[in-house]
Order: structure tokens, then C-alpha cells, then sequence
């Protein structure tokens, strides 16, 4: 009853001062001043809360309409078939069995034989004992040479391996046999019988080396290497030479100082000289130090340091020291694509019988002045780097000199048809001989590296030299060019094959070519450029044996390369490689 009188009440309120505000809209009444004299203070009154929910007439409110939709669908033609997918296959590689030994047998034209052997045996898991022997030989059977002109060349090689936490270390001993001839006679030699019958071309050289090594993982000494070793030939000349290379190495921060140290020693003796009997003895002790700071900056490697070298001879009255410049520099221009490089080196250079020989077989064992070369600078810049992902570039400039260049030149004739008693089987402009000059060197280098893809890889480079000498009319036996190419194609898992070129341009040197076999006149001649060309092919029957094919000489040039010393012509051979374990 109550709740029903206050809404009356409420509603006639309501409309009461709506009826008014209607009024005053309607009639003006003016404005009024209201004064209040006491502030208004508010109150808060009891709050209550309604505890019941209310109910909304509300005419707006209206029932959801209930839609009813359909898709009406409509065919389209297609060919397209989709396939059903597949997890993505990846290729397996077989993985590569790797053995331990393997012997390999060749055999071809000119009565050639080929056997290499070779064997690890792992002692434990941190030492090796290995074995390799090679053998390589040839009847000769030159065209048109009228002495014996086979050769053979063997070598056997024992090595051991130990590795640890702290260092590394191994040893090597080598022991090795060669055998020439000295066939290179003239042809007014050639078509003398009685010459020809008392040269005995057959010599022989012998060798013998013990060398190891030593790594350090922590610590300034890096390591060290040492060699000793013999070598000899078949006219009592003997030679011993022992080399010892420590190297030390302090880092500070981002740059390390290297300090290497070497004492080279050489002491050997010859029977005679050409020309008499009188014999030859020389000895050598080089000693030299090469400090060096090298410094890492952003793109930038710098070494900069100097060596200083002596040569210790008994038998000079004076020692000489030596300082060389040791600079070199490489700059990233553009990251991996483009590198400037350059450097200025030098040193005192070590020359030993047993290296000439090497080089050329057919020098005679009279050598009179085998001392250290004085390589005063080595000038030389250059840019490398990658054109692509594929394929690399290097170019070169370089200029050296060098005092006391080892030169090989013909020895020239110092017998006649009347005088050979007593002559020495070396002494018809056969074999040759080495003069000493002051010799600078201009060069311009090359070279393009193909790695077209894991299966096919090839090289090419070429380089042109200019000479200047000082007392000689030329520099004897050095060519004005030299080229080569390699490449190397696995076909596929079993066939393989390769091609080597060479290209070496046109020397000089000087011999005797009177007729009269006396030595009296020598005179320049040109020994012809010449162009090598060998390939070879093989088939992988499985993991273990396998066969080859090489060529040899392809184009049979008959070419010179030494002054009168032809080789053999296009030469052929095949065989087989085992590879196994024991």
C-alpha cells in the first residue's frame, strides 16, 4: 500500500516539473538573484542495497528471427588431379671405406714398371708406424740415342706418430737409390765409334735421412723441426747436411711476436774438378733468426719483422752478417672476392749437391763452387680471390734479386778421339756443371681455380720472366715462360679420369760444337720450348681394387730437357691398385 502511494506521489512530481519547465519555456520570466548565505554542506545518506533483480518491460526488446540458409553448389570442370604427397627422400652416400694399406703395380712401353706399397699399423690409439715404398723404372730405348739411357729411382720411408694432450711428435727415416745416364753426347760424339765405346754412362746416387718433429699445444715454444741426412753418388762424392728449426711464439692480445731460429749445416767433398784431379771439400753453417710481430686489425694481417743470417765458413778469413727485410701484408679489399697482398723477404739461402742433383740429374760431381745464394729482397704484390663461388684468381708481380745464383751450363768437351784414355765418362759435353752469378729477376704470375662442382676440378696458370745477369751472357737453362694445367673428373662412383699439361718456353745455354773436340770456341744455342701433355683414366671395380691407364708424352715429342738429352716418346701404362687390411 505504501510502495503504491510513493509511486503515485513520484509520478505526479515528475510531471508536475515537467508541466513547469513547459511553462516557462512558453512564458518569459525574467531572471532572479539568489543570495546564499550559508554554504552548502553535502551529506551521505544510508545506502541500501536492492537486493532483487529487476523485470524489463522494455517494448524494444524483440525476439531473435530464427534464419534458415543453403549453399546451392556448382560443378567446374578441371583435368587437375592432385597427387598425393609424399615424405621427401634424401639420397644416402655410401660411406667410403677407408684402408690402412694398399699396393699398386704398373707396367708399360719402354719396359716401365711401376710398385708403390704402402702400410699403417695403428700401435695404439694415439701412436702409428707406417711403411712406403716406391720404385719407378724404365729401360729407356730413346729414339736415336746411341748409349744406354735406362734409369731407376727407389725410395723407402719409415715413420712414426705419436699424439698426446700436450704435443705431438714423429720421425722419418729415409733411405733411397737412383740411377742415370749420362746419354747426352753431340753428334759428332755420337758418330764416333771409338768415343762411344769407352763411355761408361751409368751412375748412381744414394741417400739416407733421419727427420722429425715436435708440436706443442700450449706454451711460447711452438715447436721444432731437425733433419740429418746423407748423400752420395758413384764417384766417391759425399755430403752430410743436418738442419735444426726451433720456433717460439708469445701472444699479446689480438697480435702474437714469433721468433724462428735455424741452423743449417753443410759439409761435403768431390773426388776431383773438371778439369784435374784436384780435389774439392766445402762446409757451411748458416745461422738465422727471424723475429716478426704480426698484427690483425679488422680486414687487415700485417707481419712486420727482419731476419739476420750468417754464413760461418772455415775457410773465409771474414763472417758476414746479413739483415733482410720480412714484410707481409694482406688486406680484405671486398671480403673473399678481392685480397691485396704483398711482402718484401730475403735471406741466405742454403745450396747443397743433393738438391742439384734432384733438379738436374746429369750434373757432374765436380762442382767447385757450391756456396749459400745471398737472396737480397723478393719484392712482389698481388691480388686473389674468388670471382665466384666456383672459381678463384691470382695474380702476381714480383722483382728479386739475388747474389751468387746457382746457374746450371754444359760442361764443354775436354777430350779428343786421340786423348780418352783415362777420361772420365762426364767429359764429353755430356753432363753439366754450375757458375755462380749476380742475377735479378722480373716475373708476372697467374692462375684460375675451378672447383665446378665435388666431381670436377681443374687449374690453369702461366708465368713470363725477365732476366738481368751480371757477368754471364745469359741465364743459363731458365726459361722465359712456363704454364700448366690440371684438371681432375669423377665421371661417375666408378670411372675417373685426368689431364696434366706443361708448357716450358725456350732457354739458353752454352756449348762446345767444333768438331775438332777441342774446347775452344763454346758458342750460345737455344734449347726449344716444349709442350707435355699426360692423361690418365681409371675404373673403381668396388672399395678395394681398382685400374688405371696413363699416357704419358701424348703428342710423342721427341723434345730436350737439358741441351742434347732427348725423352721418350709417347709413353703408355696400365695396372691396378689393392687396398686392404691386414
Amino acid at each position: 500500500m505504501i510502495k503504491n502511494i510513493k509511486s503515485i506521489f513520484t509520478t505526479a512530481l515528475i510531471w508536475s516539473v515537467i508541466g513547469i519547465a513547459q511553462a516557462q519555456d512558453k512564458d518569459n520570466l525574467g531572471t532572479e538573484v539568489v543570495n546564499v548565505v550559508k554554504p552548502y554542506t553535502p551529506e551521505i545518506g544510508d545506502a541500501f542495497k536492492v537486493k532483487a533483480t529487476p523485470s524489463l518491460n522494455d517494448s524494444v526488446n524483440t525476439a531473435k528471427k530464427k534464419v534458415t540458409y543453403g549453399i546451392f553448389s556448382v560443378p567446374v570442370a578441371s583435368t587437375f588431379t592432385p597427387a598425393k604427397a609424399k615424405a621427401a627422400q634424401v639420397e644416402k652416400v655410401k660411406r667410403v671405406k677407408l684402408f690402412d694399406n694398399y699396393v699398386r703395380l704398373g707396367f708399360g712401353t719402354y719396359t716401365t714398371a711401376l710398385a708403390e706399397f704402402y702400410s699403417n699399423f695403428e700401435i695404439d690409439r694415439d701412436s702409428n708406424f707406417g711403411i712406403y715404398l716406391n720404385h719407378n723404372s724404365s729401360q729407356g730405348e730413346i729414339e736415336d740415342v746411341v748409349l744406354d739411357n735406362q734409369f731407376y729411382d727407389t725410395d723407402l720411408n719409415l715413420n712414426y706418430s705419436s699424439r698426446n694432450r700436450d704435443f705431438n711428435w714423429h720421425t722419418d727415416l729415409d733411405v733411397g737409390h737412383k740411377l742415370f745416364n749420362w746419354y747426352g753426347v753431340d753428334e759428332a760424339v755420337a758418330t764416333s765409334p771409338t768415343l762411344i765405346e769407352s763411355i761408361d754412362p751409368v751412375h748412381s746416387y744414394f741417400q739416407a735421412g733421419l727427420s722429425g718433429g715436435i708440436e706443442f699445444n700450449e706454451g711460447f715454444f711452438e715447436g721444432a723441426t731437425a733433419r740429418v741426412g746423407y748423400f752420395g753418388d758413384s764417384y766417391e762424392s759425399s755430403e752430410i747436411r743436418a738442419v735444426v728449426a726451433p720456433e717460439f711464439m708469445i701472444p699479446i692480445t689480438d697480435q702474437k711476436i714469433s721468433l724462428d731460429l735455424k741452423l743449417d749445416y753443410l759439409n761435403g767433398s768431390f773426388d776431383r774438378n773438371y778439369v784435374n784431379s784436384t780435389a774439392i771439400e766445402y762446409s757451411h753453417l748458416i745461422v738465422s733468426a727471424n723475429p716478426s710481430l704480426q698484427i690483425l686489425k679488422d680486414d687487415l694481417t700485417l707481419d712486420l719483422g727482419i731476419t739476420v743470417a750468417t754464413d760461418l765458413n772455415p775457410n773465409e778469413d771474414e763472417t758476414n752478417i746479413n739483415i733482410y727485410p720480412s714484410v707481409r701484408a694482406a688486406y680484405n679489399v671486398v671480403d673473399e672476392y678481392f685480397i691485396a697482398y704483398g711482402g718484401l723477404e730475403g735471406g741466405l739461402m742454403q745450396n747443397s749437391y743433393q738438391e742439384l742433383a734432384t733438379e738436374n740429374p746429369f750434373i757432374s760431381p765436380t762442382i767447385d763452387s757450391l756456396s749459400p745464394t745471398d737472396q737480397k729482397y723478393d719484392l712482389y704484390a698481388g691480388i686473389k680471390g674468388k670471382l665466384s663461388s666456383a672459381m678463384s684468381y691470382n695474380l702476381r708481380a714480383s722483382y728479386l734479386a739475388q747474389d751468387n745464383r746457382l746457374l746450371y751450363r754444359n760442361n764443354f768437351r775436354s777430350v779428343s778421339e786421340t786423348t780418352v784414355t783415362g777420361a772420365e765418362n762426364y767429359q764429353y759435353g755430356n753432363s753439366f756443371g754450375v757458375v755462380n752469378d749476380n742475377l735479378k729477376t722480373l716475373s708476372l704470375f697467374g692462375e684460375l681455380n675451378f672447383d665446378v662442382n665435388s666431381n670436377l676440378k681443374m687449374r690453369v696458370n702461366g708465368e713470363v720472366f725477365s732476366y738481368d745477369t751480371s757477368v754471364e751472357e745469359e741465364a743459363w737453362n731458365l726459361p722465359d715462360f712456363k704454364a700448366s694445367f690440371f684438371a681432375d673428373y669423377q665421371i661417375d662412383a666408378h670411372w675417373f679420369a685426368g689431364v696434366t699439361l706443361f708448357y716450358v718456353g725456350e732457354r739458353k745455354d752454352q756449348v762446345d760444337i767444333q768438331t775438332n773436340f777441342i774446347a775452344s770456341n763454346p758458342q750460345t744455342v737455344n734449347v726449344e720450348s716444349f709442350f707435355d701433355a699426360n692423361a690418365h683414366a681409371g675404373y673403381r671395380l668396388n672399395d678395394q681394387l681398382s685400374f688405371f691407364v696413363r699416357v704419358n708424352n701424348a703428342l710423342g715429342n721427341n723434345y730436350q730437357r737439358w741441351v742434347n738429352y732427348p725423352v721418350q716418346g709417347i709413353q703408355g701404362m696400365a695396372g691396378a691398385t689393392y687396398r686392404f687390411d691386414w
